[in-house]
């Protein structure tokens, strides 16, 4: 519900805090008492919005915004019930009271019935005089019901009212772009900045829409004039030093992140792209410099320890590559990415046990991608572990059903194994998918590709 959005006067909220901590009831007109409890409820403090609701209706008991604020709590608490029984008495007394259809409309959204939710608050526009807060509310409800044409018809109506509302105006951008209509944004940005041309939000998403169509001189343009209107504006930098970096005008990209490390603390994001300014530039120093801010400022921001990783990687020094990646998996365990550059750097120091442990892991988080499976496979047979490497290759092939390279490492292991039929079966399969991969029997298994027994089945299906 929403009242006077103004702080409400600091000697009526001193004086009945001041009666909170006495048994002393002191008398407060109904509009005190509104402010009061919109006071609590905006700093989230429900227990004494709850104090100052019942007192109101103690001295107003007639009063139809107090029992309204009663309702937003029992919403808040999902009494949805208690709250469905007063406003039906409410609504008895006030028929034309829009804010009772707002705060049915929002129980019906709790309750996952948005269209029935959208009818109620359609009822509530014809009885509103100021119809921009319900157009929003209309417009999240068909939000909720993944209907962004209507969403977006609602919230420009919103701005049509209230033209500086940037809520609505970042909605109804978010609508273009899960609609794919980049071009349709800008014809509509531009329309906006016809009538407010000195609007850094619409300049700024004007350059997004640029960016992501790949325009970016256009891009470029959006973002000087938001810096423009407003030369404190942080995401217009940020989105300039990217529009930049796409230039490969890295010196310039780097200026503009530093500026906003100056207009404000520094951010992981800005050091990160700060550094691969320096790295793409050849500035191998500044680049190492400003990795290590970056995962100092965040140690939970994955890509920076990526970055850090594949930097080092990059230049071949994979000991310390793997320095900062076990730092990271220390930090997050969990992370799928970090395993895989684990196995991948263990792997090019051929610490054979650490990579495949590695590989293992991603396997464990969820990373099915069948190279995954085949470096483990191939890991596994070159420490001798057989039934292992066969067992990975079974599971394997439940994702990948029909993968020659699978099915030839199959045949290889088992012909090792001296397990003829199901090495002779697997080779037959992995002729039938893709007869050129057989030379990964050849390199993983020389033995066995130079004996008789397999040159003879060769024999057979050639």
């Amino acid at each position: 519900m929403q009242f006077s959005q103004e702080e409400p006067n600091k000697v009526p909220l001193t004086k009945f805090e001041s009666m909170l901590k006495t048994n002393n009831v002191l008398f407060f007109d109904s509009d005190e008492f509104e402010n009061i409890i919109h006071h609590y409820l905006n700093q989230g403090k429900v227990s004494l919005a709850k104090k100052a609701i019942k007192l109101g209706l103690e001295q107003h008991p007639t009063s139809i915004n107090l029992k309204l604020f009663k309702v937003e709590v029992f919403i808040f608490e999902d009494k949805l019930n208690e709250a469905n029984q007063l406003l039906d008495a409410l609504h008895i007394l006030e028929p034309s009271n829009e804010e009772i259809y707002i705060q049915k409309a929002n129980i019906l959204s709790k309750e996952d019935q948005h269209e029935d939710a959208i009818h109620v608050l359609d009822v509530a526009l014809k009885l509103a005089e100021d119809t921009s807060e319900l157009h929003s509310l209309i417009g999240m409800e068909y939000l909720f019901l993944d209907n962004f044409e209507e969403a977006k018809q609602s919230f420009m109506r919103c701005l049509e009212a209230e033209p500086e509302d940037y809520s609505s105006l970042y909605n109804i951008i978010y609508c273009f772009d899960f609609l794919n209509e980049n071009e349709q944004a800008i014809s509509f940005l531009n329309t906006y900045l016809n009538t407010s041309p000195y609007s850094e939000v619409a300049w700024h998403q004007l350059g997004k829409q640029y960016f992501t169509l790949k325009d970016y001189t256009k891009a470029l343009s959006a973002f000087d004039f938001a810096i423009i209107s407003d030369d404190r504006f942080i995401g217009a930098y940020l989105e300039k030093g990217k529009v930049l970096e796409k230039l490969k005008r890295y010196e310039e990209a780097i200026e503009n992140y530093a500026l906003t490390i100056e207009l404000e603390d520094p951010t992981s994001f800005a050091l990160l792209r700060i550094a691969c300014c320096y790295e793409k530039s050849g500035q191998d120093d500044l680049a190492k410099q400003y990795y290590y801010k970056t995962v100092k400022e965040d140690p939970l921001l994955d890509k920076g320890w990526i970055a850090i990783t594949k930097f080092y990687s990059k230049q071949n020094n994979y000991p310390k590559a793997l320095y900062y990646i076990n730092k990271a998996i220390n930090i997050d365990g969990e992370n799928v990415v970090y395993w895989k550059l684990y196995a991948q750097i263990n792997h090019r120091l051929n610490f054979l046990e650490e990579a495949e442990r590695g590989y293992k892991k991603t396997l464990e988080l969820g990373n099915y991608e069948l190279n995954s499976w085949l470096q483990r496979a191939d890991i596994l047979i070159k420490l001798g572990e057989y039934e292992g490497a066969s067992f990975n290759l079974i599971q394997a092939a439940e994702f990948y059903p029909e993968n020659a390279e699978i099915e030839f490492r199959l045949a290889g292991i088992y012909y090792h194994l001296l397990e003829t039929e199901k090495g002779s079966y697997h080779l037959k399969n992995a002729f039938s998918f893709e007869a050129d991969f057989l030379m990964v029997v050849e390199e993983l298994f020389p033995l066995v590709y130079n004996s008789v027994t397999f040159k003879k089945a060769l024999k057979k299906l050639q």
